[in-house]
């Protein structure tokens, strides 16, 4: 099959695969179950503690989740590359955003000890760690070489 992307549809939780040709066209695609609209603004998803088996265990690709706090400097620091690479990888990883102070459970879950942290996840396992602020290209750099 020609280059896609896997959609989850927000409504009923369909994966669905999107070509990459009808989504440069600027076609909106729909869920083939429900048939509502699916999301293609390659934002972060906000994920909780009651939403995180849904959103990141049962994702078909792998996750890229950042643990972060709204008083946090350096969370926000990073903010912009976790934008860039959700933009950029849509379709390909899930980039997905959990606040801590909000979700303790998760974060407990995972020993995050420090904020920002990055997780690589695939299947809900951490495959990858990385704690502080780093550059958007050695955050890519270890999302690849969990991933290759």
């Amino acid at each position: 099959m020609a280059d896609s992307r896997l959609i989850r549809c927000p409504s009923c939780g369909a994966t669905n695969r999107v070509p990459l040709e009808k989504l440069e066209q600027e076609l909106q695609p729909i869920c083939g179950r429900c048939k509502n609209p699916l999301p293609i603004d390659g934002k972060p998803v906000t994920v909780t503690d009651a939403t995180f088996a849904a959103e990141v265990e049962r994702s078909p690709v792998p996750v890229l989740l950042d643990l972060w706090a709204p008083w946090c400097g350096p969370c926000r620091m990073v903010a912009p590359a976790v934008e860039e690479l959700a933009k950029e990888m849509a379709g390909r990883v899930r980039v997905a955003k959990l606040n801590v102070d909000e979700n303790p459970s998760t974060a407990l879950r995972f020993q995050v000890r420090s904020i920002p942290t990055l997780l690589v996840l695939k299947g809900g396992k951490e495959m990858e760690r990385i704690v502080g602020v780093q550059p958007k290209a050695e955050i890519e750099r270890r999302r690849q070489r969990v991933m290759a």
